[in-house]
């Protein structure tokens, strides 16, 4: 009986510590997102939340969340072969030691992989690449590191792709890709203009980042040019599904599937060991289902109520205003996500300008507090890692002029655009 009980105990331990295991790697973050996801289905267990407005709010995020887990898969798999790293690497020889072209090539690399790669993207695999140039370059890591964090909010604004805000605000506008992008080209410049000014004069002139010039890095060859290429040319073609005017949630979760199943078959075929399931980008999942859980709820009992006394329903420049910086606000309180459904909501379904102002707001505002938006808690949990000091005193005054000065110039040319 011993023997069998032993036995027992054998087989069942294992599971029960890789478990033990698996809770003891989970930062504070991980369980925030747990929190967040186990407090929704709370909301719906209890009544608080109706069922059929539960499964209302999770099949509107479906589509997104594909979308999601695809481009996060295609991304990491990018990095992996060493697409980002070689780029990197180039700009920063482009850049011949000069800080102010490598800051011009630092901005372009940000804002492009943003647009068309997602904010939250760029904070996850972007910020460790720039903190690795840093310390190969021995450059000052904060300037790269608040380049990359105030970029991929502030340039997630062209595209239904850059945010899921976007995917979300697309559908409720009726704009397709290049009639969204007409809508935020000016904006989106506009707000770039004002984050490079921003980031020169806080971070990168002389005195901040403590040197006149840099050495660039000796080239690292591409590990395996076969990978190198089959992911790259992956990133194309899904670049190439934008630019051919894929635009709702499902039509961009097919693509990027798509896409990222080239990226994982070249790994099938020259490196399995890279298909691990840390690829699996569970947090932002979790956190994204339980915002569209939780939300809901809240607006059932009085945020609702409160978004429409701040927002108004004014669809001119004072509703516009309003809706933006009621919407960067909230995100800087709360998180973006729920702010601008929270904001969607409140203002009238015909006030188009209204409610792009409202996405300006919560894409250019949630830059003051480490919470403002997933992009900007990835990214504190990357300079953690490598142990990165970020000044929050700094970090929140300075995100606070960003922000108020960002809105400011994307709504004013928002509404240039009508």
């Amino acid at each position: 009986m011993r023997r069998a009980g032993y036995g027992i105990m054998a087989r069942v331990s294992p599971p029960i510590e890789t478990a033990a295991r698996a809770a003891r790697s989970l930062g504070v973050l991980d369980w925030i997102r747990i929190g967040v996801l186990a407090l929704g289905v709370l909301f719906v267990a209890t009544g608080l939340l109706p069922a059929d407005s539960a499964r209302s709010s999770l099949g509107r995020i479906a589509p997104l969340l594909l979308f999601l887990f695809a481009i996060i898969v295609l991304a990491e798999l990018t990095k992996e072969a060493g697409v980002f790293d070689a780029i990197a690497q180039r700009m920063a020889r482009a850049g011949r030691g000069r800080y102010a072209a490598l800051f011009l090539l630092c901005v372009a690399f940000a804002s492009v992989n943003t647009v068309f790669l997602n904010l939250d993207t760029t904070a996850v695999l972007l910020t460790p690449v720039m903190l690795a140039l840093a310390a190969r370059a021995r450059i000052a890591a904060l300037p790269l590191a608040m380049t990359t964090v105030w970029l991929a909010n502030t340039a997630s604004l062209l595209l239904p792709v850059s945010n899921l805000t976007n995917l979300l605000a697309a559908d409720r506008v009726a704009l397709e890709t290049p009639e969204f992008a007409a809508r935020m080209w000016l904006p989106q410049a506009a707000v770039l203009a004002v984050t490079m000014a921003l980031l020169w004069v806080f971070y990168w002139r002389r005195r901040m980042r403590g040197a006149d010039t840099y050495d660039p890095p000796d080239p690292v060859p591409v590990r395996d040019r076969v990978l190198f290429s089959a992911t790259g040319l992956a990133c194309l073609l899904f670049i190439g599904a934008i630019l051919a005017g894929v635009h709702t949630g499902v039509q961009l979760g097919i693509a990027t599937t798509v896409a990222a199943a080239v990226a994982v078959a070249a790994f099938a075929v020259r490196d399995r060991s890279a298909l691990r399931p840390a690829l699996i980008p569970w947090q932002l999942m979790v956190f994204v289902t339980g915002l569209f859980l939780v939300v809901p709820t809240l607006e059932r009992y009085g945020l609702d109520d409160a978004m429409r006394a701040l927002v108004g329903a004014d669809d001119g420049v004072s509703g516009a205003l309003r809706a933006g910086f009621s919407g960067a606000g909230l995100s800087n309180v709360l998180n973006n996500l729920p702010a601008y459904v929270a904001g969607e909501s409140a203002v009238p379904a015909a006030n188009q300008d209204q409610l792009l102002s409202l996405l300006v707001g919560t894409n250019v505002g949630p830059v003051i507090t480490p919470w403002g938006s997933l992009a900007t808690l990835l990214w504190f949990e990357w300079c953690r890692r490598w142990d990165v000091r970020v000044p929050l005193r700094k970090f929140v005054l300075t995100g606070t002029v960003l922000a108020v000065l960002g809105c400011a110039a994307a709504v004013g040319t928002l509404l240039l655009t009508r």
